[in-house]
């Protein structure tokens, strides 16, 4: 790999030495790339071995193409996938998926894989009985296939049930906070019995906005409630939080200028109120919440600088093969300036790291 002319100095840090700066940034980023298959000419290939990239993230579609199939075809084709991209990455990939069932369901009836109930049926009862049955399939699938980080389960309170994101496809577990947090843990420890890293979704909640944040600007100033927060306190006392992503979620009672991802006032309600010192990730910066205002490398050096530790970039609402080299070097010239820190990169990825550790079964 080529040095960057930015030399950070690593001797204090636990950081492996030969690591060069733009090494470190490319662990920040999980993202998407086209295609069912992957040769020694594929970009993400050369984005492992050139810049590595800390994680990749799988979708069904490629939206932006308008093409029906991705990365998923079938059971065989993904474990192939799978076991070529972990081979070029020394086995030390994060392969992440949106596995929650219902309809956020990346691995389709007509491709062949089994299908689990929605969030919200499972939720229905206050026995978690299903919700660990439709964890542990989901778990074992992803065993299998060579998937590894699971962006599941929504956390979100289903506060308002005509939520165009979250109430309409029936992704929360319940409007009772105690209920999430109980189906939640359920589903989380069937995953980490089969080794597989969760994420909880989406901070500070997303369950009584009025709009969707794929499509553009939220603001929840007016809707959101602070027990929205206590499923996540509840499941760190329990040791259960992997990872937490991050909603594109304005709260001007919060932060006046940001949307949560970008927001450092929002961030940190998290990692010092809440005590949450595991790895941030930010929801998909090419929704319509950032994009909308933000340009995309803009928006990528202000959710590191404001605490986000893994940012993801799905490639997929819309698609440039190169879009990694371009946000590494965005990231390099914010810490060049002065605006992201060094302090910063070192606390983001060894965040990452932990997040790559194996889950003890």
């Amino acid at each position: 790999m080529t040095p960057t002319a930015l030399a950070i100095n690593l001797t204090h840090t636990h950081t492996p030495e030969y690591m060069q700066t733009e090494q470190l940034i490319g662990q920040l980023f999980l993202t998407g790339f086209y295609g069912e298959s992957v040769t020694a000419k594929s970009p993400v290939i050369h984005d492992i071995q050139e810049r590595n990239l800390g994680g990749v993230i799988f979708f069904d579609r490629f939206l932006a193409g308008k093409k029906q199939f991705n990365n998923i075809i079938s059971h065989n084709q993904v474990k192939e996938l799978t076991s070529r991209l972990q081979d070029t990455a020394g086995g030390q990939l994060l392969i992440a998926v949106d596995q929650e069932g219902g309809q956020v369901n990346r691995f389709r009836k007509e491709s062949g894989f089994p299908q689990t109930p929605p969030a919200q049926e499972l939720g229905e009862s206050t026995d978690t009985t299903r919700t660990r049955n439709a964890s542990s399939a989901t778990a074992r699938l992803l065993l299998d296939i060579g998937c590894n980080f699971n962006l599941a389960p929504v956390v979100d309170i289903n506060s308002f049930p005509d939520n165009p994101i979250i109430g309409r496809y029936k992704r929360s577990f319940s409007d009772l906070h105690d209920m999430v947090t109980k189906h939640a843990a359920a589903w989380i420890e069937e995953h980490h019995q089969r080794g597989i890293h969760c994420c909880l979704k989406h901070f500070p909640g997303h369950g009584s906005s009025r709009a969707d944040s794929h499509l553009g600007f939220v603001d929840i100033t007016d809707s959101w409630q602070s027990s929205e927060l206590t499923p996540y306190r509840s499941l760190l006392k329990e040791g259960l939080v992997d990872s937490v992503m991050t909603g594109h979620l304005y709260n001007r009672s919060i932060d006046f200028e940001y949307p949560a991802t970008l927001s450092a006032s929002t961030i940190s309600i998290l990692k010092k109120d809440l005590g949450f010192n595991g790895p941030l990730l930010s929801d998909d910066m090419q929704m319509g919440a950032i994009t909308s205002r933000y340009g995309l490398e803009q928006a990528v050096c202000l959710a590191i600088q404001a605490g986000v530790d893994m940012v993801v970039v799905g490639n997929n609402l819309a698609y440039d093969q190169n879009i990694l080299s371009k946000l590494v070097k965005a990231v390099l010239n914010s810490i060049k300036r002065g605006d992201i820190s060094e302090q910063r990169l070192y606390d983001a990825y060894h965040r990452v790291q932990k997040l790559k550790q194996p889950l003890q079964q």
